[in-house]
């Protein structure tokens, strides 16, 4: 799903828009989903502004280490951590578990309080395991989105939340390895959903950036 339908998307709703030239936003899945598009369409590519989204293996946080043991082993015991962590307690983790108490307290209960009851059903719970599968699958795009970077140098924006377990701050330092000239802004106390907790800090940031892009 997410390595041939979602990319299309993408390009079906710029193209419905007539967009010509924009920045792409890429933040978790979302930097499979744009990173393809962008090789796709190279050429429609302005600039790039990345929210906790990795593409190199070598500095995955450990938080995959339970992903890492099902592709190790496809074992009933290995896949059951995936699919329990589709529930409406593994979706508060996920909002709130690896910040303060403090960060904790500025996200909104409604993120995974009223997103549970629409993704309780059998086949949305079973897209969303699936999603996680494939993620291997996307280590083999890893070096073509660095390949992309290297190659295209497009303006890019990295304001990236530490407190990841998936994606700590060495991932966000990693794009300079391709990127050496991007911007690069970690907000200390923010995880991996930095805009529903420090969006005052992210915001002028971009803002500056994108200005500056296409002035």
């Amino acid at each position: 799903m997410t390595s041939t339908l979602m990319p299309r998307c993408s390009t079906t709703v710029a193209e419905a828009l007539r967009l010509e030239r924009y920045a792409l936003w890429l933040h978790d899945y979302g930097s499979q989903i744009g990173l393809r598009h962008a090789i796709a369409h190279p050429e429609r590519i302005a600039a790039l502004i990345i929210q906790n989204g990795d593409i190199y293996e070598d500095v995955l946080g450990p938080k995959y280490e339970t992903i890492k043991a099902w592709w190790a082993d496809k074992s009933p015991e290995k896949h059951r951590p995936l699919a329990e962590a589709v529930s409406e307690d593994g979706f508060r983790e996920e909002f709130v578990g690896e910040v303060s108490e403090e960060v904790a307290s500025l996200v909104p209960p409604d993120l995974w309080k009223l997103h549970w009851p629409l993704m309780d059903t059998p086949t949305r719970k079973m897209v969303a395991v699936r999603l996680m599968e494939k993620l291997e699958e996307n280590l083999d795009w890893f070096p073509r989105y660095q390949g992309y970077l290297r190659e295209h140098r497009p303006p890019t924006l990295v304001v990236w939340g530490p407190q990841d377990g998936y994606m700590p701050e060495a991932s966000a330092q990693a794009y300079r390895r391709d990127l050496p000239d991007a911007e690069l802004h970690i907000l200390g106390e923010a995880g991996h959903w930095l805009l529903e907790t420090h969006l005052e800090q992210a915001l002028p940031l971009v803002r500056d950036f994108l200005a500056r892009t296409f002035r």
